[in-house]
């Protein structure tokens, strides 16, 4: 079956249906690309008064078939520019043959859906928030490769274009509308019919052209020769590579294709377009990010890391849910949750700490007002759902709990056992700890089989993730809920197996401990974070630790020791210990406290401590590729053990979860797709290397040394 079939109405109009057979959404792979090929040979003999394209599906258009992207191959360019190349001829053949055409757009255009709509005369789209326009491409490492780098810039001009293709920027119908991206708004499906024929009923009796094809036409603001964009141009580079550090080629690239299209003739520019496309898609960059922000987060969100007796329990949404402790972790949870509809019970051991806990939604939901995201009734509605108190019988109907309070294990244990007297048989307790494993804690509890860990990261309410820790004795039923609420108020869920640290902070964890240590080796604090963001981290060591604190981590470094002996087993130790015991006591605990590695002054931009130097002299010169590296290495090689050690369950969990949650590079891919695309025989000499140069540390584990499974295991991104 054909993915566009033709119907020609009463009017003489022709309707141009895109209807997938094979998927619930459009999308521009070769059954379309042959399909529109073969549907303007048909108009080409046909009379008519005007072209209407439309869609069956609930979107217009989903983008394109990133299951070929991510499998093109350097080898196969010159076919993949070929089709490039014919899909666009047609759609051009489709703007310049003379008669109307409409982009009649029912739901979400985006990515090659949206270049459909851009090579069309006229656009309407219905007025609803589940319609988003733009062009996402460069958020999985491509560039719009059906004309949006051509056309966008001669719609709206340069300076206007790039946010929708440097930065992916997407918007709603009205946005569209005040932006000059679609002409009209309608309120349903027979109004947006309707306009489409009253439009092409009005033009079809003269020749109608794109404003780029009409005699004189000039492109907004100029082209890329006019002062004020060549002034821009000048510097762009500069901003583009001090955002990516030259990790991104994609914005790189996009900025190439718009300013040398920009100088020539419209075929001229496609072609330029259809080149770079290729060059992106071939690389190994989109392939990383197409692996894992794609495929990988949607086959997360449906479940994939489930297991079977979990992926077949019944949930329900969480209707309330109670937050011990209303810190800035347990503040930052209530307000995620009232924001999803979630009637929050937020205590702490007095009620002025929890109303302090709740002014944290308030200065959220202000922001949100002042850059005019949410109005003053929907604000008020949200602040309702959280209510402060210092009493546990509040408790009594909730559903599900959240424990955050400081990591320690016996507070923890004392706040499970007084809530827990409160609640409902049938209530979830989950623990929001960042490292003491979950079947300890879960001791506390009367209903081990209904304990689970629940960690967030910080800042709750702006982070995506949240890993799920499930003990010895947790239930599938009570991972089956909890990975549907985490779902349900907007998170992205990865699962992992109890253990000291989890997955998450005990990867994110080796990171800021090499980065301390450097200092200790008399690395320079500049030299440090510099390197740190040239190898793609959002984050250096350094200022990642102010933003934790010092405090805390001294804290689970003291909580981790007492368990091991009470265990009998040693501590153990690095080269980070002494730097962080210095800091604390010199006072420079973090940012909360207005200074660690980094001085914070007020209305001013945070600058590295000037003390640093006295107290960790630089004397140390140390390659910045070995800096990068072992940052980079010690986090892949720690993930590996994870998985090794059966913490975690999937690759797909390890790279969604590196990235999301800790800050590893998303030019990679994920931590263990790192190790994938830098070669496993080259990853394990290199790590060789680190650990003759380093420590042991950087000693490629066991499963690595398996080149054969490893490579297998890794190259699934199960």
């Amino acid at each position: 079956m054909k993915s566009i079939r033709l119907e020609k109405d009463n009017h003489k109009i022709v309707h141009l249906i895109m209807d997938n057979p094979n998927a619930s959404a459009n999308v521009m792979d070769r059954d379309f690309t042959d399909s529109l090929s073969e549907a303007v040979e048909q108009l080409k003999q046909q009379d008519f008064t005007g072209i209407i394209i439309r869609s069956t599906k609930n979107t217009f258009f989903a983008g394109g078939d990133l299951k070929s992207l991510y499998s093109a191959q350097i080898e196969e360019a010159g076919p993949f520019f070929d089709s490039c190349e014919l899909l666009k001829a047609n759609l051009r053949w489709l703007e310049t043959q003379g008669k109307p055409v409409v982009a009649a757009i029912n739901g979400a255009a985006l990515g090659g859906g949206w270049e459909i709509a851009l090579s069309c005369h006229h656009r309407i789209v219905i007025d609803s928030q589940a319609v988003k326009l733009g062009l996402p491409e460069v958020t999985l490492g491509l560039l719009p490769g059906g004309g949006g780098c051509v056309r966008m810039p001669r719609l709206l001009g340069i300076q206007e274009s790039l946010p929708y293709l440097l930065e992916g920027k997407q918007i709603r119908p009205q946005q569209a509308l005040k932006a000059g991206l679609v002409h009209q708004v309608v309120v349903d499906g027979d109004e947006l019919l309707n306009q489409a024929v009253i439009f092409i009923q009005k033009n079809s009796q003269q020749a109608t052209l794109q404003p780029w094809d009409k005699p004189g036409y000039r492109m907004p603001g100029g082209d890329a020769r006019n002062p004020k964009n060549a002034q821009l141009l000048m510097i762009a580079p500069a901003m583009l590579e001090k955002k990516t550090k030259g990790c991104l080629p994609a914005p790189e690239v996009i900025m190439a294709t718009v300013v040398e299209g920009a100088q020539v003739d419209f075929e001229t520019a496609t072609r330029i377009e259809s080149r770079h496309f290729v060059t992106l898609a071939c690389g190994q960059v989109a392939k990383n990010m197409i692996g894992t922000f794609w495929f990988a987060l949607n086959e997360v969100k449906a479940g994939a890391s489930l297991p079977p007796a979990a992926q077949n329990q019944q949930t329900s949404p969480i209707q309330k849910v109670g937050i011990l402790g209303a810190g800035m972790m347990g503040a930052a949870i209530a307000y995620a949750c009232a924001d999803k509809g979630v009637d929050v019970v937020l205590k702490d051991v007095t009620l002025e700490a929890a109303i302090k806990g709740k002014q944290y939604a308030e200065t959220a939901l202000q922001k949100r007002q002042q850059k005019g995201r949410i109005n003053e009734a929907k604000a008020l509605q949200i602040l309702s759902r959280i209510l402060p108190t210092e009493s546990n019988t509040d408790l009594s109907d909730c559903e599900l709990i959240i424990e955050a309070v400081f990591e320690d294990r016996e507070l923890k244990g004392a706040v499970t056992r007084e809530a827990e007297s409160q609640l409902p048989q049938d209530a979830i307790f989950a623990s929001n700890t960042s490292t003491l494993p979950i079947t300890g804690l879960a001791q506390a509890s009367q209903r081990p089989q209904q304990f689970i860990g629940l960690h967030f990261f910080s800042p709750a309410d702006k982070m995506p993730l949240v890993e799920i820790i499930c003990g010895e004795q947790t239930s599938d039923k009570t991972l089956a809920q909890a990975f549907a609420f985490v779902l349900q108020i907007g998170k992205t869920p990865i699962v992992v197996n109890d253990s000291r640290g989890f997955f998450t902070s005990r990867v994110f964890g080796c990171f800021t401990n090499e980065g301390i240590g450097m200092l200790n080796e008399g690395i320079s604090p500049a030299t440090l974070e510099n390197a740190a963001a040239l190898a793609g981290f959002p984050v250096g060591p350094l200022a990642v630790s102010d933003e934790v604190s010092l405090t805390l981590m001294s804290r689970i470094r003291q909580q981790t020791i007492n368990d091991l002996q009470r265990e009998g087993k040693p501590a153990p130790t690095h080269s980070a210990d002494a730097v962080i015991d210095r800091m604390l006591e010199l006072g420079r605990a973090g940012k909360a406290i207005g200074g660690g590695f980094y001085t914070y002054p007020e209305g001013g931009k945070k600058h590295l401590w000037t003390g640093l130097q006295g107290e960790f002299s630089a004397k140390n010169s140390v390659p910045v590729l070995d800096i990068k590296e072992r940052l980079l290495f010690i986090m892949a090689l720690e993930t590996l053990r994870c998985y090794q050690e059966e913490v975690l369950r999937s690759v797909r969990d390890a790279n969604i979860g590196s990235i999301f949650g800790i800050g590893f590079p998303p030019w990679t891919g994920g931590a263990l797709q790192y190790i994938n695309q830098f070669g496993l025989e080259k990853f394990v000499r290199r790590a060789q290397q680190l650990a003759e140069s380093y420590g042991d540390r950087f000693t490629p584990p066991d499963i690595l040394l398996n080149l054969a499974e490893t490579r297998q295991i890794l190259s699934d991104n199960s």
